[in-house]
C-alpha cells in the first residue's frame, strides 16, 4: 500500500465508526468547506485545507513521503523521539521500516487536538442532554484544553522523523470511534444489568485480559459491583475528557453508569457526587483495541506490522 492509501483508510474508517454517523460528518465537512470558499484570502492561506477532506483535526500525515511503498509499519500508542529512533534502528538491523504510526496526536495534530472535542456535543445530545447545555458545557473545557495545549513541543518526535528520512502518522480518533463504536455494540448484545457483569464483559476481551494480567485491566472507580447500570454511556471518544459539570446533567439524561479510557479525580468525584457509577476500561487497552480494529485492515492488505510503545497487539483477521 502507499502512505496516502493507509492515511486515507483510517480516516475513512473512523467515518465509518463516528457515532454521530458518516451522513452527520459529511455534512459538517460540506459545510467547512462552504465557509472556506467565503473565507478572505489571508484566512485561506492560515487555514489547514486538509480539513475539507478530514474531520479529525488530530489525525494527520506529520512527514515524509504519502506516495512511498508502504510493507512494514511501527505502531505504538505513544511515539516520541525514543520510539522515532526504534524504527531507525531497527532499519540498521534489517527490518526497514515504511511508516510509523502514533495513536496519540502529535505535531499540528497535537495543537490542534481541541478541536475535535466539539464531537462530544452531539454525543452528549444524543444521551439527552440539551444541545444548548451541552455546547456550554463543552465551550470553557475547549478554551481550557486548547490554552493548555498552547505551550507544548509539538514538533520533537515529528522532527526527529523528518531528519531521519522516516514517514509518520498519527490516527487518534479514527481509532477512538472504533472502540467507542465495538464496545457500544458488545454492551447493547450483552445488556448488562449490574455493573459486575459490565467489568465481566470487558474482561473477555483480548486487548483488557491482558491488560488485566498486567495489572492495569477494568476497574470500578465509584459505585458498587453489585449496583444496577441503567443507563450505560460509552465514553471512548471526543478528544480528551470533557467538562466535569456534565455529569450532573447527564444524571438528569438518566445515565446510571459511564464506561471510559481514563477518569483524573475531580471528574471522579462529580461522577460519584451524581450517584453515576463509573467503570474504567484502561487507557492502554482501550487505545490498544481501537488501533487494532485499524490494523486489522491494513494486515488483511499485506502490510506487516511492529508493535511499541504499550500497544497490545490482538488480529481478529481469519488465520
Amino acid at each position: 500500500m502507499k502512505a496516502r492509501e493507509i492515511y486515507e483508510l483510517m480516516v475513512s474508517m473512523g467515518i465509518d465508526a463516528d457515532p454521530r454517523g458518516r451522513n452527520e460528518v459529511e455534512s459538517l465537512l460540506s459545510k467547512k468547506s462552504k465557509d472556506f470558499e467565503e473565507m478572505k484570502v489571508e484566512q485561506k492561506a492560515e487555514f489547514d485545507q486538509e480539513a475539507l477532506k478530514n474531520p479529525y483535526s488530530d489525525t494527520r500525515f506529520l512527514a515524509g513521503d504519502l506516495d512511498r511503498d508502504v510493507k512494514r509499519i511501527l505502531v505504538g500508542v505513544d511515539i516520541e523521539v525514543g520510539e522515532v529512533l526504534l524504527a531507525d534502528r531497527l532499519g540498521q538491523k534489517g527490518q526497514p521500516i515504511d511508516l510509523i504510526i502514533a495513536h496519540h496526536p502529535e505535531g499540528k495534530a497535537l495543537s490542534a487536538l481541541h478541536d475535535v472535542m466539539h464531537m462530544q456535543e452531539d454525543l452528549l445530545a444524543q444521551l439527552g442532554v440539551p444541545i444548548n447545555v451541552a455546547e456550554g458545557l463543552l465551550s470553557s473545557r475547549i478554551s481550557e484544553v486548547k490554552r493548555g495545549l498552547a505551550p507544548l513541543n509539538h514538533n520533537r518526535a515529528v522532527d526527529a522523523a523528518r531528519l531521519l528520512g522516516l514517514s509518520m502518522m498519527c490516527v487518534h480518533t479514527p481509532a477512538d470511534n472504533q472502540v467507542q463504536t465495538f464496545l457500544t455494540k458488545k454492551i447493547e448484545e450483552k445488556k448488562p444489568t449490574k455493573v459486575s457483569e459490565i467489568l465481566k464483559l470487558l474482561k473477555e476481551i483480548p486487548e483488557y485480559k491482558a491488560a488485566a494480567d498486567m495489572g492495569s485491566g477494568p476497574t470500578l472507580f465509584t459505585g458498587r459491583p453489585e449496583g444496577r447500570c441503567g443507563k450505560v454511556m460509552v465514553d471512548m471518544t471526543g478528544g480528551t475528557s470533557g467538562s466535569e459539570d456534565a455529569y450532573g446533567k447527564l444524571s438528569q439524561a438518566g445515565v446510571g453508569t459511564i464506561v471510559g479510557m481514563h477518569m483524573g479525580e475531580k471528574h471522579r468525584k462529580e461522577a460519584e457526587k451524581n450517584h453515576i457509577n463509573v467503570v474504567i476500561a484502561g487507557h492502554m487497552a482501550s487505545d490498544s483495541l481501537g488501533m487494532n480494529l485499524l490494523l486489522d485492515a491494513l494486515e488483511a492488505r499485506g502490510v506487516e506490522i511492529i508493535t511499541c510503545a504499550g500497544l497490545i497487539r490482538v488480529s481478529r483477521n481469519a488465520k
